[in-house]
């Protein structure tokens, strides 16, 4: 683990869980079945992550 310039041990995962409670907002997400798997596979094609597929949708449809 590495230590901060105060010496103090750095955790890396709770450094990234604080971030993104801090940037972001979760929710849940209920699919039909299949539905998550079309997704999935619609967003491998477009080369992003699933979440980022489902923003540029909510992006386009939210402005």
């Amino acid at each position: 683990m590495r230590t901060s310039k105060d010496g103090k041990e750095f955790n890396q995962i709770a450094y990234q869980n604080d971030y993104k409670r801090e940037k972001y907002d979760r929710m849940e997400l209920l699919l039909p079945k299949g539905r998550k798997e079309i997704l999935k596979k619609k967003a491998k094609a477009a080369g992003v992550s699933m979440s980022e597929y489902i923003n540029s949708l909510l992006e386009k449809e939210l402005g």
